[in-house]
């Protein structure tokens, strides 16, 4: 059973790949393009380097049900643990080693037992953990962001959702045609809104509405 049949939801479409797989490219054209002092600069990501981001990138790309669930059982079942082991067997000896195995991996269909919409997710939250503190943008295809950001308001944040944070604030995209929950309200772009629910406050600037100052008092 996979994670979304568990949460009560059903797996969407497998029309999700040329999104991600786009995502995956963007991400190492911008990659190929930094020093080394870039790739070792923080990213949003605590504790977590640009190249850091970048071989849990690999990690992801290469997961399969079978391995996912196997490197649970050896991280104890534990997902931070279970992270750091990932990052750990794809990040290469040298930032250009872990960037070509990125590469390598680019055009897989591999997966966790989640949701499908996840590794849109994925991409665009990771890519951002990396874009953002190098001062880089992008400007994601909206049908990505859209599916990541209904992804996330539906998903309980036991799987690093907001399930909860949308019972009790509304959030509006003015970008898109989406508006999602109920209480006090929250405007902005789409992709901010999806950096927000998914618990960076690096966009927070973007967003206004009577709900923004509510947005981190009661836990999610």
């Amino acid at each position: 059973m996979s994670l979304g049949s568990a949460a009560g939801l059903p797996d969407m479409p497998n029309d999700v790949w040329p999104l991600v797989h786009a995502e995956r490219r963007a991400l190492i054209a911008d990659l190929e393009t930094l020093d080394e002092a870039q790739w070792v600069q923080p990213s949003l990501c605590d504790g977590w380097s640009v190249h850091d981001v970048a071989a849990h990138m690999v990690d992801v790309a290469t997961t399969t049900r079978l391995g996912f669930v196997a490197a649970m059982a050896k991280a104890r079942f534990d997902f931070d643990r279970q992270n750091a082991h990932g990052i750990e067997r794809a990040r290469g000896a040298s930032p250009q080693q872990t960037l070509q195995r990125l590469r390598e991996a680019a055009a897989r269909t591999s997966t966790p037992p989640a949701p499908l919409d996840t590794r849109i997710v994925e991409e665009v939250l990771h890519g951002e953990d990396i874009r953002r503190p190098l001062g880089f943008t992008r400007e994601y295809p909206m049908e990505a962001v859209v599916r990541a950001l209904r992804h996330q308001a539906r998903m309980s944040a036991s799987f690093g959702g907001a399930k909860d944070l949308v019972k009790r604030i509304r959030i509006v995209a003015t970008d898109a045609d989406v508006a999602l929950g109920s209480g006090s309200q929250v405007r902005g772009p789409a992709l901010a809104l999806l950096l927000a629910i998914s618990g960076r406050r690096v966009a927070l600037d973007e967003l206004d509405g009577p709900g923004v100052a509510e947005w981190w008092v009661a836990p999610r």
